[in-house]
C-alpha cells in the first residue's frame, strides 16, 4: 500500500511537469508549426499509451489547439502521447511490482507458513510472563498478505492442525503426571494456553474477519478455546474433578489461587461442568447453588462450624477469629454511622 501511495505521488508530480512542458511547446508551435507527416507518425505511435492512460491529462494537450487549425490537433495528440508515455512507465512499474509480489502456494508453504508456525510455537510454549523475541508486526503482515492472496483456508487449516498437535502433546504429559502434581500441571497448561490465545487471536485478526466470520460463520477465539476443551479438559475431567473435590475438602492442599483459576477456567470452557461438583464451583462462581432457604439455616450453621474447626486445626485460633470478627463489626458500624450522618440522621 505504501508503494502505491508513493507511485500516486509520482504521477501527480509528473502531471505538473508535463503541464509546464505543454505551455513551452505552445509557444514553439506558434513560431514553427510542425511537419504534418511527422505528426501522423507520433499520433499513430501514441495509440497504445492513450489506451492505457486515457485518464491522464490529455485535455491539457488539446488546449494547445488553435481554432480551425487541423495541424494543431495533431500536435496536441503528439504531446498527449509523450506525456501519457511517461505516466505509463510508472503504471507498468507498479504492475510489475504487484506481479512479483504474488504469493503462490509453494511460496506460502516454504516461506510464509514456516514464519507463522515458528511464532505460534513460541507463543504456545513460553510462559505468559516471559519475553517472546518475535516481531508481531512481521507476523501480522504475513497474515495480511496471505489473506489478500487467497490463502486463508489453507492458513486456517494449518493453524488448527498446529494447535491440535500441541494440545495432544499436553494431554499426554498430563496423563503421565503423578496425582500430587496433576492439579498444578493442569493449571499451568490452562493458564499458558489461554495466555497464548491473547496473542495468537489478534495476530490472525484479518483471517478471522475475512474468512472465519464471513465464510464459516464462527469466531477464531471460540474455535481455539474449543480445541482445549475437546483435546485436554474433557479427556481429563474424570481424573481432575475427584482430585479437585478432595483438595477442596482438605484445606491448603493446593493454593486458593490455583483452585480458583482451575474452577473458573473449567466453567468458562463448559458451564455445565459446574453440575458435577456444585458445592466446589459455588465457592468461586456466583449463583451455582439454589437460593438459601430458611429451613436450611441449621445446615448452613453446621457447615460454618466445620470450617471453623478446620481453620483451628491448621493454626488459626479462636482469638484470631474473634479479633477479626470484632474488626469487621467495627468497620461495619462505622460505615453505618457515616451513612446516617450523610443522610441527616442522628
Amino acid at each position: 500500500m505504501d508503494e502505491s501511495m508513493d507511485e500516486d505521488g509520482g504521477v501527480e508530480m509528473m502531471d505538473d511537469h508535463n503541464h509546464n512542458n505543454w505551455e513551452a511547446s505552445a509557444d514553439a508551435y506558434r513560431q514553427n508549426p510542425p511537419n504534418p507527416h511527422q505528426q501522423t507518425g507520433h499520433a499513430g505511435h501514441s495509440t497504445e499509451c492513450e489506451a492505457e492512460g486515457s485518464a491522464q491529462p490529455s485535455s491539457g494537450a488539446h488546449s494547445l489547439t488553435e481554432p480551425g487549425n487541423g495541424v494543431g490537433d495533431s500536435a496536441g495528440t503528439g504531446a498527449s502521447a509523450a506525456a501519457a508515455g511517461k505516466v505509463t512507465l510508472n503504471i507498468n512499474s507498479s504492475t510489475s511490482k504487484f506481479l512479483m509480489n504474488i504469493i503462490t502456494t509453494e511460496d506460502y508453504k516454504s516461506t510464509y507458513w514456516p514464519k507463522l508456525e515458528s511464532a505460534i510455537e513460541q507463543l504456545l510454549t513460553q510462559n505468559p510472563q516471559d519475553y517472546i523475541p518475535i516481531s508481531y508486526e512481521q507476523i501480522y503482515s504475513c497474515v495480511y498478505k496471505c489473506v489478500c492472496q487467497q490463502h486463508s483456508e489453507q492458513m486456517y487449516n494449518d493453524l488448527i492442525h498446529k494447535i491440535t498437535v500441541h494440545l495432544q502433546h499436553i494431554s499426554q504429559e498430563l496423563e503421565a503426571s503423578p496425582p500430587d502434581q496433576y492439579i498444578e500441571k493442569f493449571d499451568t497448561a490452562l493458564a499458558q494456553y489461554m495466555g497464548a490465545l491473547q496473542s495468537i487471536v489478534p495476530l490472525f485478526i484479518y483471517m478471522n474477519k475475512f474468512y472465519i466470520e464471513t465464510k464459516l460463520n464462527r469466531d477464531l477465539k471460540e474455535d481455539l478455546t474449543k480445541l482445549f476443551t475437546d483435546y485436554v479438559a474433557e479427556k481429563h475431567m474424570c481424573t481432575l474433578m475427584p482430585l479437585l473435590i478432595e483438595a477442596h475438602s482438605t484445606p491448603f492442599q493446593i493454593t486458593p489461587s490455583t483452585m480458583a483459576n482451575i474452577v473458573k477456567g473449567l466453567y468458562t470452557l463448559r458451564p455445565e461442568w459446574a453440575q458435577l461438583a456444585p458445592t466446589l464451583f459455588s465457592n468461586f462462581i456466583p449463583n451455582i447453588l439454589p437460593p438459601a432457604l430458611e429451613s436450611e439455616l441449621s445446615v448452613y450453621a453446621a457447615q460454618d462450624q466445620k470450617l471453623q474447626r478446620e481453620l483451628m486445626q491448621n493454626g488459626f485460633t479462636r482469638g484470631d477469629q474473634s479479633r477479626k470478627r470484632a474488626g469487621e463489626e467495627l468497620a461495619y458500624n462505622g460505615s453505618l454511622s457515616s451513612c446516617a450522618t450523610s443522610r441527616g440522621y442522628r
